[in-house]
């Protein structure tokens, strides 16, 4: 639903703010490493969506301490 929204709304920049994969990751017990590697799988998967959906400026910000 949200993919069909999106394609037809005329967006064409998107901005992603990434902070807290790696404080994710603690809190399932898990290396803060698994949180970034899922964080970039993601990031993957939404650059590879943009020309589908029509996004033609991605902005990303990723955080981490």
């Amino acid at each position: 639903m949200l993919v069909h929204k999106l394609k037809n709304s005329g967006l064409e920049h998107v901005a992603i703010i990434m902070d807290g994969n790696g404080r994710w990751a603690q809190n399932q017990g898990r290396p803060r490493l698994f949180g970034h590697q899922a964080g970039a799988r993601r990031v993957r998967e939404i650059v590879e969506s943009c020309p589908e959906l029509g996004v033609k400026y991605l902005t990303i910000f990723a955080f981490f301490d």
